[in-house]
């Protein structure tokens, strides 16, 4: 009988020894559709009537990324801008009357399958990649202008790995902001999916990391009602970084912060600053 029974067991921990191998190969070969939720838009679309607002397309590696710029006559600088993991610039490029107040450019691209941009996310490394390729484009635009790195939940890491390269190559951002960062998306992913190990996660997106190399002032905000994004992945980048300007909005929580007056005024006074 105790041999039937230790059968038995090793067969069920056989089987969800296999189904808990079988959804790891599925969140390996399958998570960018838990990471990265894409509005695509038609060709043709009309995605902002503002005549100060410029469409363009980057050919980067097997895709063309749309970008949106405001064009102002003479700006003081430029905000470059990357958003979260949701939706696309029809919905993300909406602030513009703000950054027309501060007297500063705004460009932001659609990562790969959002809105008008072509082909797909495969890899962190490629997103990094478009970003830069984006920024390239637009770089001799802003020489001798202020530049504001700026990333927004998803995008903070990208961000931050964009102002630490480009500190590198001489060229200092002016100013880095984080708007609901996370530390990692490996710390993120042990918060929300405590069962899966790490070595699952493809996208590091180590935002702690990149904020080693990047030089300059750093603004990070984050709600204190932050239920996807814990407002203590912002406190711990600021104690990482101790000259890092850390602001924790009341009552905000992860997709209402642009709407509350003390991180429009925070941000507002980190522009004019410059």
């Amino acid at each position: 009988m105790l041999r039937s029974f230790s059968i038995a067991l090793l067969s069920v921990l056989g089987v969800a020894a296999l189904l808990y191998a079988a959804v790891l190969a599925l969140l390996w070969f399958g998570q960018e559709r838990l990471l990265f939720y894409p509005q695509p838009l038609a060709a043709d679309a009309r995605i902002v009537a503002d005549p100060d607002v410029r469409e363009h397309f980057v050919e980067v590696p097997g895709a063309r990324v749309s970008v949106l710029q405001l064009k102002l006559p003479n700006p003081k600088g430029v905000v470059f801008f990357l958003h979260g993991n949701g939706g696309n610039l029809a919905g993300w490029f909406t602030n513009t009357e703000f950054y027309r107040r501060a007297n500063f450019d705004l460009v932001m691209m659609d990562y790969r399958g959002y809105g008008k941009s072509t082909g797909r996310i495969e890899g962190e490394a490629q997103l990094r990649g478009d970003a830069m390729a984006v920024w390239n484009r637009f770089a001799g635009e802003y020489e001798g202008r202020r530049l504001v790195v700026y990333g927004r939940s998803l995008g903070t890491a990208l961000a931050a790995d964009l102002s630490a390269e480009l500190a590198a190559q001489g060229r200092v951002p002016d100013l880095t902001v984080l708007v609901s960062p996370y530390t990692s998306m490996a710390a993120l992913a042990d918060e929300h999916y405590p069962w899966v190990p790490r070595f699952v996660l493809r996208y590091g997106l180590d935002t702690r990391h990149y904020l080693e190399g990047v030089r300059g002032p750093v603004l990070l905000v984050h709600g204190d009602r932050d239920e996807l994004i814990n407002a203590h992945h912002s406190e711990r980048l600021a104690k990482a970084l101790p000259r890092a300007k850390l602001v924790v909005v009341k009552g905000a929580g992860h997709n209402d912060l642009h709407q509350f007056e003390p991180y429009r005024e925070e941000l507002a006074r980190a522009l004019r600053a410059l």
